[in-house]
């Protein structure tokens, strides 16, 4: 295995380490040496001051606003390298000028201007790994260049680009190309012409099998991978079928059938994958041969082995009249020939004219009975793909939400925002019309809603009424073949839930999860399509109880190393290079990781400038803290974001802690009085050195943030950043009352005080002003933005007082698990309150999400919005099983494998 570790960015670092206070190169790589993004927007808006100016550090608002600003990513990590070049090299004078006046014919998306002789890629390289950028102008980096460079020049030297991941992946998304189906095209050209039926309907495809035969003699994909030799037995058997049936290509009949012949003993093989309904077409495909006089070299013990076989099943299951078997039976139906009434396949013909959008099945319909609507879609495939058709078609949409779906889930999807907005608009229009190629596949189905839903499109879960009864399913084709992973989609658009009253989604959950763990008890054979682990991790980390980041970890060393599907037949589709995008989400993941490392040390740092961990009552939580942050804000351009959610996380941590049982009476008033006075003056107040220390961590810390936070929003914003701590110090205070008092309040009382001391706002409100959108005072005050952190907030409540009832009791705390129980004056049970609770907090992340996704009347950012629901995630993982937060090791591997273990992967 090789472990990808973080070792590619010494010249970042050392320059980091070289960086003069005050200055713009300081301020930046301070954040860690991955923000080269962001490094390069700050020096786009700051050319035009001053070098005296920058070294005075009049760039701090440049830097503040340059977080906000959008540029073309490639172009940014040109701009950073140039600079960085710059500002350590003298002798990049006319480097400089070059990079302040780029050529006209630059191209800002792939083309770097080059200066003289000069080579900046020694310095450059490890900085844009996912740009995959050289540039030289002499011979001997041209001679370097990776293939596919393309070389232009200007009157500044020569331009050389590459595209890189990012780019090819981009390019890609947008078109797709599916591999030719030996097969299928097989079954289309034996297909008669209505005019004279001595002669094939689509001689182009007779041409194509005769000029795409393997050197074996073989036909089909098997020579991509060895486990697909069965798939290439049916396929060339099929091949030779057509030629015969036409008396053409004698030639390659003879070695197709020296091929069978070699091969023909490993259909036995288990390990093999072997198609869809190959018992039945194989047989069927031999028998067809022996009526039309074509010798096979099979053995005639193992032709009279293999009908047996196929005629036992068939009559064995002949009194079974389910739906879904007569669907699997139509779908493979040119291995049963004169078999079946072929009327009654005609029955699963779809809009488009085909049987289950595939050539084969529909191509052998044709070849038994006329139909113009199924006619019309095979000549429609050879208009669309020339002389050879797929093995399944129309899957545009289905392959598009599949990668999709690949690249949010490798943490890369906010490289592609644009292309991806586009193509999920094209669905959504589609979804809209009820297409045909969304609503007849239940996986496409359930993808498109999951994904559409996820990203703010209006979509309902209506469109699950039959797919909510488990009868359905297994009178479908997917249902008689038993098919996990279309479950598996099912199971996680049933998740999505936005509504108490999409009670069509509980259902849809309930027989999709009972599925899915009978398949992990039996231990079935699960496809190439999922993987065993992949259906474990969905039945124990819901969507809603999983991070991002530790998801986007385990995908990208659990990504697919197979290049192929199986149906009837195997197929490649040619969208996005995998490889390009594991790459992509690998340097993604290292440069972060990075980061995380840098910045935990830095916040170690400042809790021993601040004196935090002389507190000896606060528990001392940075490591978890950052987690929260990095797994929630991962992006490496998140830095400030991250940093105001971790160190508030520590005060909060520090502060409940002080209000709990570290401080006194008088010492919680001492600071709720500094709070509300604010002012300079602080250090001339008489009281205690644990309220000094407190409240100059939070005074220096809410200053700096809020000083950084004005400049990005325009508007002073400290203000409410103290609003916010007064808030949660007051409900606090009001605990300790009721605890030093022996008061009981109430439920409501206690949920209404409860939901703020929680403590939520101190640390998602602040970072809400890092994360790039403007927020105006109206939103701030807006009762959506309220309801958004009330909804978090009680479902952190909630989840808490479940996890920490025992460990509260044994303090003399009340809870809401403690009220609920004297509520019901002991009628009810520890277990039936708990219960309770739980629909309590289910209610509450329903509608939670239902405002997060919400478009029409929102007033919140929606990138805003995404931090209260990843906050919600966040808690459900860390109270999944115990109090996780107050654990010292319940989440210690989870942390590790964020910040410290580096990737292990073996597939690239």
């Amino acid at each position: 295995m090789k472990c990808w570790t973080n070792s590619n960015f010494p010249v970042v670092e050392e320059a980091a380490r070289s960086g003069r206070p005050g200055g713009l190169l300081h301020l930046i790589l301070t954040c860690g040496p991955g923000n080269v993004c962001m490094y390069a927007e700050i020096w786009m808006l700051s050319v035009s001051v001053s070098q005296q100016d920058k070294a005075n550090g009049a760039d701090v608002s440049l830097f503040m606003r340059a977080r906000g600003c959008g540029v073309e990513r490639n172009r940014l990590v040109y701009l950073c390298a140039m600079n960085l070049a710059i500002a350590h090299s003298p002798s990049f004078p006319v480097l400089a000028a070059s990079a302040r006046s780029p050529s006209p014919s630059c191209d800002s998306r792939s083309s770097i201007p080059v200066a003289g002789n000069v080579s900046i890629a020694p310095l450059l390289v490890p900085l844009c790994l996912s740009a995959s950028f050289c540039f030289r102008d002499d011979a001997q980096g041209a001679a370097k260049l990776d293939h596919g460079c393309k070389k232009h020049t200007s009157g500044n030297g020569t331009l050389l680009c590459s595209n890189g991941p990012m780019e090819r992946i981009r390019e890609h998304l947008q078109k797709i190309e599916l591999s030719a189906s030996s097969y299928d095209t097989a079954w289309v050209a034996m297909v008669p012409s209505p005019m004279s039926p001595q002669r094939p309907c689509f001689p182009q495809c007779l041409n194509w099998i005769l000029d795409n035969q393997h050197p074996d003699g073989s036909w089909g994909l098997h020579h991509i991978h060895p486990s697909l030799i069965i798939d290439g037995l049916s396929s060339t058997l099929a091949c030779i079928l057509a030629l015969e049936r036409w008396k053409s290509g004698q030639e390659h009949v003879r070695r197709g059938l020296s091929f069978i012949e070699s091969n023909f003993s490993r259909i036995v093989d288990e390990q093999l994958h072997s198609p869809i309904g190959f018992d039945i077409i194989f047989p069927g495909m031999v028998e067809y041969a022996l009526n039309i006089g074509l010798e096979i070299p099979i053995d005639q013990s193992d032709i009279n082995n293999m009908l047996c076989k196929r005629d036992a099943e068939l009559q064995r299951e002949q009194g079974n009249n389910c739906e879904g078997r007569k669907a699997y039976l139509a779908y493979v139906a040119e291995g049963l020939a004169n078999i079946l009434d072929w009327r009654e396949i005609m029955k699963y013909q779809r809009e488009n004219g085909s049987l289950f959008n595939s050539p084969s099945t529909t191509a052998a319909a044709l070849m038994h009975i006329y139909d113009a609507k199924a006619l019309e879609y095979l000549r429609s495939l050879l208009l669309r793909f020339g002389c050879s058709v797929p093995t399944s078609y129309p899957v545009d949409v289905h392959i598009h939400l599949c990668m999709i779906d690949n690249i949010e889930r490798l943490g890369v999807a906010r490289h592609f925002s644009h292309e991806i907005k586009s193509i999920l608009d094209r669905i959504y229009r589609c979804w809209l019309l009820n297409d045909e190629e969304i609503s007849s596949d239940m996986a496409t189905c359930a993808m498109a809603f999951r994904l559409l839903r996820m990203n703010g499109y209006d979509v309902s879960s209506d469109c699950f009424t039959q797919f909510s009864e488990v009868n359905y399913f297994y009178n479908s084709l997917q249902g008689y073949l038993k098919d996990v992973s279309t479950v598996l989609e099912l199971y996680k658009a049933s998740q999505i839930k936005i509504s108490p009253n999409e009670l069509v989604l509980d259902k849809l959950g309930s027989w999709s999860r009972d599925f899915l763990k009978q398949a992990l008890i039996s231990n079935q054979k699960l496809g190439l399509q999922v993987a065993l682990q992949e259906v474990d991790y969905a039945l124990n980390f819901p969507f809603y109880a999983n991070l991002e980041c530790l998801e986007h970890k385990r995908n990208i060393e659990n990504f697919g190393a197979e290049k192929f599907h199986v149906l009837k037949t195997s197929y490649q589709h040619c969208g996005i290079n995998d490889n390009n995008l594991l790459r992509l989400a690998l340097e993604d993941f290292c440069t972060s990781q990075s980061i995380y490392r840098k910045e935990l040390q830095n916040l170690e740092d400042w809790v021993k400038e601040n004196k935090l961990d002389q507190l000896e009552f606060a528990r001392q939580k940075q490591a978890y803290c950052y987690f929260s942050a990095a797994a929630t804000l991962f992006s490496p351009e998140m830095s400030e974001a991250r940093m105001s959610w971790a160190k508030n996380s520590i005060l909060t941590t520090v502060v409940d802690d002080f209000f709990d049982f570290g401080g006194s009476r008088e010492e919680l008033e001492s600071l709720i009085s500094l709070v509300e006075k604010w002012d300079g003056t602080w250090k001339e107040e008489s009281c205690s050195e644990q309220v000094k220390i407190i409240f100059s961590a939070l005074f220096n810390t809410i200053n700096e943030h809020g000083i950084r936070a004005s400049a990005l929003q325009q508007r002073s914003i400290t203000h409410h950043l103290v609003e916010i701590w007064l808030t949660l110090m007051k409900s606090m205070m009001k605990e300790a009352e009721w605890t030093l008092n022996k008061e009981v309040p109430s439920l409501d009382e206690y949920m209404l005080n409860g939901y703020v001391s929680f403590a939520l706002g101190p640390i998602i409100l602040p970072a809400l002003y890092f994360v790039g959108p403007q927020l105006p005072e109206y939103v701030v005050n807006h009762p959506e933005y309220q309801n958004l952190l009330k909804l978090v907030s009680t479902c952190g409540r909630l989840l808490n007082d479940i996890q920490g009832f025992q460990r509260e009791g044994k303090e003399g705390k009340l809870n809401s698990v403690s009220l609920r129980i004297l509520r019901s004056h002991g009628s009810a049970s520890e277990e039936e309150v708990k219960k309770e609770m739980q629909r309590a907090i289910d209610g509450s992340r329903t509608e939670l999400l239902r405002l997060v996704l919400q478009q029409d009347g929102s007033v919140v950012p929606r990138p805003c919005k995404d931090l209260f629901w990843k906050m919600c995630r966040i808690l459900h993982v860390f109270y999944m099983k115990t109090d996780g937060f107050t654990s010292p090791k319940e989440m210690l591997g989870a942390v590790n494998s964020v910040i410290h273990e580096p990737l292990k992967v073996s597939h690239i």
